[in-house]
């Protein structure tokens, strides 16, 4: 039986208007889910307290069997480093230093080590060498993937991992998340704005009219 990795129950937030109320959400191992949306409907802040970086106003935040809001700040970061892996829509590397330097950081801050097949399946292992401001987009987005998959995270927040890719680049890339989650019995939450990469995932769910929806699922 996959155990729940994350429950999020009747969750509401306000910054200068209501963005969304009576969320209820929860993700278990082995499973992809989507969520989409017009922008500005509040995703990447639902996305943000579902991974730690925002308290909701109202609400219960369940992670990895833990109350996550209740937790002391350095427990939360505890969590953050060792079992979360955050695919921003910003790449934060560091420009000046190598691809493969960049992955060491995150490796060595979570005692993990770098995978060949990883950089392989993400058709990056030929750059590695090279400093990040050399590599286009594309490669750089894929290298910020690289690093968070190296932490083997236990849970995967993914914020428009693919909005700058074309269509062949997404689709290898979502074929890594997919793969991923299933051989390491972990979790994928995706937010994106394309139909057609929600599809790929479990079940997708539209955050709309300030809710959040179950739209269609998918049997893998």
């Amino acid at each position: 039986m996959p155990k729940t990795l994350l429950k999020a129950t009747n969750i509401a937030h306000t910054f200068e208007y209501l963005l969304f109320e009576n969320v209820n959400f929860d993700l278990k191992e082995q499973e992809s889910i989507a969520i989409v949306g017009r922008s500005g409907s509040g995703k990447s802040t639902l996305l943000h307290i579902f991974s730690s970086f925002i308290e909701p106003n109202i609400g219960e935040v369940e992670l990895l069997e833990k109350e996550l809001y209740a937790l002391k700040e350095e427990k939360i970061e505890e969590i953050r480093r060792n079992k979360l892996g955050i695919i921003f829509q910003a790449h934060y590397l560091f420009k000046g230093m190598k691809a493969i330097e960049n992955l060491e950081i995150a490796t060595l801050l979570s005692s993990q080590s770098i995978e060949d097949k990883l950089l392989e399946e993400l058709e990056i292992k030929e750059t590695m060498e090279q400093k990040i401001g050399e590599l286009s987009g594309g490669q750089q987005q894929r290298v910020s993937i690289a690093r968070v998959l190296s932490k083997k995270p236990k849970i995967i927040f993914a914020d428009e991992p693919t909005g700058n890719l074309d269509k062949e680049t997404a689709n290898l890339v979502m074929k890594v998340l997919l793969d991923y989650i299933k051989e390491k019995n972990a979790g994928l939450v995706l937010v994106t704005h394309d139909e057609s990469m929600a599809k790929l995932c479990n079940k997708s769910y539209r955050l709309e009219n300030r809710r959040l929806e179950e739209t269609k699922s998918k049997d893998n």
